[in-house]
């Protein structure tokens, strides 16, 4: 199998975890976004969308969008399980899973904030004023949940689902120096999942793409 990806993507870094917890081998494709690779006529043939990550299965099926390939995962290698068997406490995984992915990552990625600059002529302090307030708006209710939980991980003493999307959307609040001082739980489950080997070789700076001098944001 083959994962296109990109060292940075919030999206493929959840994967590169899943498939890490999992045990599943897949060859990684870098697709450089800066460099616009996902609009190239070959990637756009193997993935509409233009966007990382994608994943070639074996047989040659290509699935794309990151919480789809999570489900396919989570049904086809079914152990450790990424979601409790309890249906109640599944929901409220899949909760934080859709906060993340819903409402905080798309407006929190390089394509709008690149729409912000060269439309609405937004500089760096403005795009920091962005991110900082749909980053706190989502890290404010999930510090609640995790504070409530008082466990090891998200929801328990093993890592799901909605771990997978916490951690890189931490990395990105760290890289662009958000202020966490409010969020002791949320810092405090991210740190014990980056304890995990698979969390941490699923890390940016793991990946066979990740720059010898990291490039700007």
């Amino acid at each position: 199998m083959k994962l296109f990806s990109y060292y940075r993507s919030s999206a493929a870094f959840r994967v590169r975890i899943a498939l890490n917890l999992k045990g599943v081998k897949a060859d990684t494709v870098p697709v450089n976004l800066l460099q616009h690779e996902q609009k190239s006529p070959d990637y756009l043939a193997k993935n509409p969308q233009g966007l990382v990550p994608a994943m070639e299965l074996e047989g040659g099926a290509i699935v794309a969008q990151s919480l789809a390939l999570l489900e396919w995962l989570e049904e086809t290698c079914p152990q450790p399980a990424l979601l409790p068997a309890d249906p109640v406490a599944r929901a409220w995984v899949r909760s934080m899973v859709n906060s993340i992915a819903c409402d905080t990552h798309p407006l929190c990625n390089m394509s709008v904030t690149n729409y912000l600059r060269e439309r609405h002529g937004a500089d760096d302090e403005a795009v920091l004023h962005w991110y900082t307030t749909w980053m706190h708006r989502s890290f404010t209710a999930i510090e609640q949940t995790l504070q409530a939980n008082n466990a090891h991980y998200s929801f328990g003493e093993e890592p799901c689902m909605a771990d997978l999307f916490l951690v890189p959307q931490l990395y990105n609040a760290r890289r662009f120096s958000i202020p966490l001082d409010r969020f002791p739980h949320l810092l405090r489950v991210v740190d014990n999942c980056n304890a995990l080997p698979a969390f941490a070789d699923a890390a940016p700076e793991q990946q066979p793409d990740f720059p010898a001098q990291a490039t700007a944001r």
